[in-house]
C-alpha cells in the first residue's frame, strides 16, 4: 500500500477510535506514538484509553503488515490477518464512528439551512 493510502488509514483509525472511546470510556490519556511505514515516520497524537490505544495499536500493526499493495477493505479480504475477536471489536468501533460521524454532518447540514 502507498504512503498515502497507509496515512489516511492511520488517521481515520485514530478518528474513530477517538469518537468511540469518548463516548464509551472514562479515564483517557494523552499518547504520543510514532510509527514508521516505508521508511516514513508518523507521528499520532491520541486521547484514548489504555483498552483503545491497545486495539488502535493492534489495528495499525495489521496495515503495516498488510501483504496487499492496493489494500482491499478487510471485510472482503481474501486472507484476512485480523483475528476474529479483534476483528469484531474493530468493526463495532468502525461502525459506531462511521454513524456517528454520518449524523453529525446531517445536522451540521441542517443548521446551516435554519442560519
Amino acid at each position: 500500500m502507498t504512503v498515502e493510502k497507509f496515512e489516511n488509514e492511520i488517521n481515520t483509525l485514530k478518528k474513530f477510535y477517538k469518537i468511540y472511546c469518548e463516548d464509551k470510556h472514562k479515564e483517557q490519556e494523552d499518547i504520543k506514538e510514532i510509527i514508521l511505514y516505508k521508511e516514513k515516520y508518523f507521528e499520532l497524537d491520541l486521547h484514548l484509553c489504555n483498552e483503545c490505544l491497545k486495539d488502535i495499536r493492534y489495528s495499525i500493526e495489521k496495515l503495516q503488515t498488510c501483504v496487499h499493495e492496493i489494500k482491499p477493505r478487510c471485510r472482503n479480504c481474501p486472507n484476512p490477518c485480523y483475528e476474529k475477536t479483534q476483528w469484531k471489536k474493530t468493526a463495532k468501533v468502525m461502525k459506531y464512528g462511521g454513524i456517528k460521524l454520518g449524523l453529525s454532518s446531517i445536522k451540521n447540514k441542517v443548521l446551516k439551512i435554519f442560519k
